[in-house]
């Protein structure tokens, strides 16, 4: 039986994350894969499993998650996509559908993912431009020192024990994991993308991280502070959990070679 792969877009405001998640006391919860489901199953006329690369907390966003699911269909494959969009709502978008191996694993398969935590600083008063992104970035009253930030994410680039940088209910047998890139980009004055890829990641590990570095940009702390939490494996070295509405699943990626730098 065919195996599909697909890349799917959304806006996570309004979703309880992607995981489905049903109830015994009322209907399931709005999930993205609940509603990527149902989608599915109208599609291609059989209601089928479709299991993501990364279970996304609500509230976060994604422009490159992976998902597949298998199922006869005889629907082109070159018009799957749009089938499938054709059928969800507005805050979700399949972009592009390809057949794969019939074993092809979105989550074991996976090699490296990268998330993008976007932040508006230094507002101090009604800004429209933070009107219009307000779904989509965090932002602070506290102008943030950029190169300070970059200092401090470099210490994170590399094989650690992210114990510090996890939440205590992280479910995880270890907390050793590969960071391949950690960077601090500044689009525009005022703006910062902390961008983050390795080759997994614990429990709110990206929301930490980013508001670790938010907190290096603030003075509270530094590359030396950084090091010390992963030496040490304790929580409150690191810096706050940010909220979820800033952060954005990039990429995932498949294949011997995993991502390596910076997202892109």
């Amino acid at each position: 039986m065919p195996r599909f792969r697909l890349l799917v877009a959304y806006d996570g405001t309004d979703f309880h994350g992607w995981q489905r998640q049903d109830r015994t006391d009322g209907p399931p919860l709005r999930t993205v894969q609940g509603v990527l489901e149902e989608a599915v199953a109208v599609a291609v006329g059989a209601r089928v499993p479709v299991m993501g690369a990364s279970r996304t907390d609500a509230g976060v966003h994604a422009i490159g998650q992976v998902a597949a699911f298998t199922a006869e269909t005889r629907i082109p494959e070159d018009r799957l996509a749009m089938a499938i969009t054709a059928r969800l709502p507005e805050d979700v978008q399949v972009w592009r559908a390809e057949r794969v191996d019939p074993r092809f694993d979105p989550i074991g398969d996976c090699t490296s993912k990268c998330y993008r935590y976007s932040v508006q600083h230094g507002v101090e008063g009604p800004d429209p431009t933070q009107l219009f992104s307000r779904r989509t970035t965090w932002s602070t009253r506290h102008r943030l020192d950029v190169p300070r930030m970059r200092a401090a994410a470099a210490r994170l680039v590399g094989t650690h024990d992210f114990a510090a940088f996890a939440q205590a209910s992280h479910g995880r047998e270890t907390t050793v994991r590969t960071v391949f890139g950690c960077s601090v980009m500044e689009p525009a004055p005022g703006r910062a993308v902390i961008e983050v890829a390795g080759s997994g990641f614990l429990y709110n590990m990206v929301r930490i991280i980013s508001g670790t570095l938010v907190d290096a940009g603030r003075g509270k702390l530094d590359a030396a502070d950084v090091g010390h939490a992963l030496v040490t494996g304790d929580r409150t070295m690191a810096g706050p959990t940010l909220p979820p509405h800033g952060l954005r699943l990039e990429w995932v990626r498949y294949g011997s070679r995993p991502g390596a730098g910076a997202c892109g």
